[in-house]
């Protein structure tokens, strides 16, 4: 029990040296995933449907 005790002691310590992040950097940060998400997403949907529909219309006739 003394050993779990001084490492959460420890961890305490270590989190208090970490500069966090302000709020401005997390909102432009998550902007950023959720738009290049969105693109990724939105343009892998486009090229999975165009190949669905050359395979289905010409390759597998």
């Amino acid at each position: 029990m003394k050993k779990l005790i001084e490492f959460l002691k420890k961890v305490r310590t270590e989190l208090k040296k970490v500069t966090w992040p302000g709020w401005q950097t997390i909102k432009s940060s998550t902007t950023a995933v959720v738009v290049v998400s969105l693109f990724f997403g939105i343009y892998i949907g486009l090229v999975d449907m165009a190949m669905d529909f050359v395979f289905k219309n010409y390759l597998l006739k």
